[in-house]
């Protein structure tokens, strides 16, 4: 009578968590078929050129996508070159160089940055970091590299304060905390053998971090990256403050531009018939970019696994 209870129990179980795990696959393609229905107007109307297409204008009922796709990919790059650095710092740092009395409130005090919500970062942003920036540090960049050979387009002006830049460095700030995090656990789950006896060869501590640490957890590295990449892809309010919200290409870095989370935020609210169409074809643009990413990293780790494998 038990083994029977207990063999119903199982298969209830079993049937349970599979229905919740089929579950997520509906949702995603649920979503996936609101946002081709929902854009088939744009879709029937532009076609692919709707991606390559830079003008956007309401009055004229012109849409294409362009201008928000190279500010979103932009904006979330330049968040990665700055937080991944940072974040293997201060990962390296608590793991390897902190007093063990500062490891734990440091850690609580990044883990933190993660809980503000993005409306505050986008504040924080436009009030208080844009003038700073525009008056005191942009116009010197601008200056620094003015008619050197590439970084001069790259870094050109006027310093307006907000732009791709300004958007992308407060998204940094924003995805520090979840790679932080994930660096963090993956460099702490390293057995202590294989630093002990690093260090006993006479390794520095970045030698051990570099050739020990690092291959030991690059799966977890580089899931915590992307998981950073897919917070800022996202993004929405905090990139709206700062980032312009401009139809327009960037000439460089500092320019405002426009982005397609700050794009729906601004206009989704008034907009009907083809530019709300040509609005939800930037949903699921952003959704298709997502995928693509997350898809990418997958592939990534799997190469990476089977090298590892070959090695061994």
């Amino acid at each position: 009578m038990k083994n029977n209870q207990s063999a119903l129990m199982d298969a209830i179980f079993k049937n349970l968590t599979r229905t919740f795990a089929f579950f997520v696959f509906a949702l995603l393609g649920a979503i996936t078929v609101s946002l081709i229905y929902g854009s088939r107007e744009s879709i029937a109307e532009y076609g692919l050129s709707f991606l390559w297409t830079n003008n956007w204008d309401p009055v004229q009922n012109i849409y294409g996508a362009m201008v928000p796709i190279v500010g979103t990919l932009l904006t979330s790059v330049i968040a990665l070159v700055i937080a991944v650095p940072v974040s293997f710092g201060i990962a390296m740092f608590l793991t390897e160089l902190s007093p063990v009395w500062l490891r734990r409130p440091l850690g609580t005090a990044i883990e933190m940055l993660a809980a503000i919500p993005s409306i505050i970062y986008g504040m924080w942003g436009l009030f208080v970091f844009v003038p700073l920036f525009q008056q005191h540090v942009q116009p010197h960049i601008i200056d620094l590299f003015e008619g050197v050979p590439i970084l001069g387009d790259i870094f050109a002006g006027p310093p307006f304060g907000i732009g791709v830049f300004t958007a992308g460095l407060i998204l940094s700030i924003m995805v520090m905390p979840f790679i932080t995090a994930v660096m963090r656990d993956v460099f702490e789950v390293v057995p202590a053998m294989l630093k002990e006896s690093a260090y006993g060869l006479g390794a520095t501590t970045w030698e051990v971090v570099w050739r020990v640490v690092l291959p030991y957890t690059k799966n977890g590295v580089i899931g915590g990256i992307m998981l950073g990449l897919g917070r800022a892809l996202g993004e929405t309010m905090a990139v709206t403050f700062v980032i312009g919200n401009a139809f327009n290409l960037p000439n460089s870095i500092f320019a405002p531009s426009n982005s397609i989370a700050s794009a729906l935020a601004n206009e989704f609210n008034e907009a009907g018939g083809m530019q709300k169409s040509a609005l939800l074809e930037l949903g699921l643009i952003l959704f298709l970019i997502t995928t693509v990413v997350l898809a990418f990293s997958k592939l990534l780790l799997l190469r990476l696994q089977k090298g590892e494998g070959k090695t061994h």
